[in-house]
């Protein structure tokens, strides 16, 4: 796998883990205004039955995520729908005559969706229990740029993509294990709250 397959397939399956409709709509819509040309297997993209069901998706996906708790309740159920997303569209995008490069793509794709999925979702359930919104919106339209900033980067500069991922993987490494206490102790107080305790 060269560095620019690398690239595309971690920049689906990173890109796919934070904001799955955005990916697939701008990846369409990409290809139907002949800005970037997607590989065979992902051309369908540009349908136009699909930029209309995937741009429905990302604007429902756009307002949800700026609701504190809704979010979050939408980031629990996209669980099963991004990381599978992500690996699909990696092995989609290198599916060819080789399906053990397909294989492997697809797993690398999930894999690094799942690890920023869940430290989107992790990240957001703990800015949500700030009683105050404005941490809420910032963080979520952080996410929408830094999402379409991430897929471009990986299509256009891939070298500068792999370096930003390298980048946040350290800072997930870094990040997991404080998202897991923290939940671990508004899940405590949520008990004691109920009393469950």
């Amino acid at each position: 796998m060269d560095m620019l397959t690398l690239a595309l397939v971690t920049g689906l399956g990173w890109t796919s883990g934070v904001r799955f409709y955005a990916v697939l709509f701008f990846l369409g819509l990409l290809h139907r205004t002949g800005v970037y040309l997607l590989p065979v297997n992902l051309e369908i993209l540009a349908h136009p039955w699909v930029l209309a069901v995937t741009g429905t998706l990302f604007l429902a996906e756009f307002f949800a995520d700026k609701i504190p708790g809704v979010d979050s309740l939408w980031d629990a159920v996209h669980t099963f729908i991004r990381i599978p997303g992500g690996a699909l569209l990696a092995a989609a995008a290198v599916a060819g005559n080789d399906p053990g490069l397909a294989l492997a793509a697809g797993l690398l794709g999930g894999t690094v969706a799942a690890g920023a999925h869940l430290t989107k979702a992790g990240s957001r359930a703990l800015i949500n229990t700030s009683p105050e919104p404005f941490s809420n919106w910032t963080a979520s339209f952080a996410e929408d740029v830094l999402s379409l900033g991430a897929l471009w980067a990986a299509l256009k500069y891939p070298l500068i993509f792999l370096g930003m991922l390298v980048l946040f993987l350290l800072v997930a490494l870094w990040l997991l294990p404080r998202l897991w206490q923290g939940l671990r102790r508004i899940a405590s107080a949520l008990r004691r709250t109920t009393g469950n305790a």
